[in-house]
């Protein structure tokens, strides 16, 4: 990651994604987003900019990070990295100092694992994907794109998530499961049986429902 980096949004996972980035010595550029939080004082010597600006940089001398926090059935990750995507920019990874990441397992472009996460061997990471904080993802488990795997969640070997999957934090999910498209698992459930496509497990009795979609 050697070009300087621009980081979209400046809310809450933005402001760990930079915390991390500047521990690493990292040249950042600035900050896009329409409103300035001063509350958050990690951005207080950074510069902002609008997100028309991000068009004004060189796609080939800086690169993005895609600072937008997941929840469920929300798309706007996704679809300001497919944007920006569109226009020529790349996505940078982040990867704390702080996780194990076994140089057996295989990352996709812009995908970021945070502190304290774990990813074993054989496992493959799927493009714009967040592992979060203290999240366990076990051998030989294939992670979709566009996935958000919560603080906490604990993935046993050879779980499978499709693309714009989210698993809420604290949940878990045991060995060789399938998690099909759009699949919601909610905080602290336990999924012990594969699920169908755009449905979402509750964590109080296993109770399943079909999602909206939301764009």
């Amino acid at each position: 990651m050697s070009e300087p980096l621009l980081i979209i949004g400046a809310g809450g996972h933005a402001s760990v994604l930079l915390d991390v980035l500047q521990t690493q010595e990292y040249e950042i550029l600035g900050v896009v987003s329409p409103n300035i939080d001063s509350s958050r004082k990690i951005f207080s010597e950074i510069r902002f900019y609008s997100d028309d600006d991000v068009l004004d940089f060189d796609k080939d001398k800086v690169k993005l990070i895609n600072g937008l926090g997941s929840l469920p059935g929300c798309r706007k990750r996704k679809n300001i990295h497919k944007y920006f995507l569109s226009q020529g920019y790349q996505f940078a990874s982040v990867i704390s100092d702080h996780a194990f990441v076994s140089p057996h397992a295989v990352l996709g472009k812009g995908v970021q694992i945070m502190n304290g996460a774990i990813v074993q061997a054989g496992a493959v990471i799927g493009d714009n994907t967040i592992i979060n904080s203290n999240t366990v993802i076990e051998h030989d488990c294939h992670i979709g794109a566009n996935n958000h795997i919560a603080p906490g969640v604990t993935l046993s070997g050879g779980v499978t998530t499709k693309k714009d999957v989210h698993i809420g934090t604290g949940a878990v999910v045991i060995q060789s499961l399938t998690l099909n498209e759009g699949v919601i698992i909610g905080a602290g459930a336990v999924a012990t049986h594969d699920i169908k496509a755009n449905v979402t497990l509750y964590p109080a009795k296993g109770i399943q429902k079909g999602n909206k979609n939301e764009s």
